[in-house]
């Protein structure tokens, strides 16, 4: 089960595209934060969202806000997909502890081994406001998360 609305956003730090810790509790007091879970780099549902999410990146990277995109790739992996999709903000690696901030999220499909698609946002004092999950094959809507964002 997902983490519910309200509840203090789990703290994690995760490696991303370039090698780089990233802590989320780092946002804090500082910026709004868009946590976008998804299954694995590469394939056809996650590359459009994220590439929505590239074309739209002034909504969601700027003085207010931070994009956080976690899946279970390695970094090595990551890397070579956010070179090839042109994505210049943060993928997150949950590869080890595998899934450690899936599960953290309620988000870890353990069957499968990868995060279903979650989506969490989460305010300045690190409380999660709104969040969508959706199933491995339902694309998510850009503009829900776009609007969440707006009404903090």
């Amino acid at each position: 089960m997902a983490i519910e609305i309200g509840a203090e956003a789990p703290d994690f730090e995760l490696k991303d595209n370039h090698g780089r810790a990233v802590r989320l509790s780092a946002f804090r007091g500082e910026k709004n934060v868009l946590l976008f879970f998804y299954p694995f780099a590469f394939t056809g549902v996650c590359t459009g969202e994220l590439r929505v999410l590239r074309d739209r990146l002034d909504t969601f990277v700027n003085d207010d806000t931070q994009l956080l995109a976690v899946s279970n790739d390695s970094v090595p992996t990551l890397r070579v997909f956010a070179e090839q999709e042109d994505l210049e903000f943060p993928l997150l690696s949950d590869f080890w502890p595998h899934g450690a901030a899936s599960r953290a999220y309620g988000v870890l499909d353990e069957d499968k081994g990868c995060a279903v698609r979650g989506t969490f946002v989460i305010d300045k004092a690190g409380v999660v406001r709104w969040a969508v999950v959706n199933a491995l094959p339902d694309a998510r809507d850009a503009d829900a998360y776009a609007e969440a964002l707006a009404a903090l």
